[in-house]
């Protein structure tokens, strides 16, 4: 297996888990919250695509594809490069709404694809290139970041299959 191969799957598996945790939902389930200062369903799967979407544009040098495709829009959120969740309040995540799980995928798998071409042009050696300006003492490799993101998103997909089971209980599983 080439590492191109290896990252592209796992990165596939994210969505893969969010298809799944997604069907069937409405726009109400998907902005339910267990409680006020709780992450939503649709917030966990927005901010692990905003993560992705930010740390493969910077690798890229590309314009992240939530401003340059106007997703942004379908939230009704600003064009914020930073803006990824991180560090919200709860009066923010009460305020927070997602669109419907086809935003949700379509979002996704546009980032995904971006993703996989990136991968797909990596050599080992640009794993080990290191990524200044970051908060991270040491600051981190490309590699790291990529695995970093990977574990961020498949810790959210997961969280956001919980919250659906205590949404709806057992059975949709």
């Amino acid at each position: 297996m080439e590492l191109h191969e290896m990252l592209s799957g796992a990165y596939a598996g994210i969505l893969r888990t969010l298809e799944y945790t997604l069907e069937g939902l409405t726009v109400e389930d998907i902005n339910w919250q267990p409680k006020p200062d709780s992450n939503s369903i649709g917030w966990l799967v927005w901010h692990l695509t905003r993560w992705q979407d930010v740390q493969i544009s910077s690798f890229t040098g590309q314009e992240q594809l939530w401003i340059k495709d106007g997703w942004h829009e379908k939230w009704g959120r600003p064009a914020d490069p930073k803006g990824t969740g991180s560090g919200m309040k709860e009066v923010d995540l009460a305020q927070f709404r997602s669109p419907d799980a086809i935003t949700l995928l379509g979002y996704h798998k546009a980032v995904l694809e971006r993703s996989q071409k990136y991968f797909a042009t990596l050599k080992e050696a640009d794993l080990d290139k290191v990524i200044e300006g970051t908060p991270f003492k040491p600051p981190p490799t490309v590699g790291m970041m990529l695995i970093i993101t990977m574990s961020d998103g498949i810790s959210h997909a997961g969280q956001a299959g919980y919250v659906r089971g205590m949404l709806q209980g057992m059975g949709w599983h």
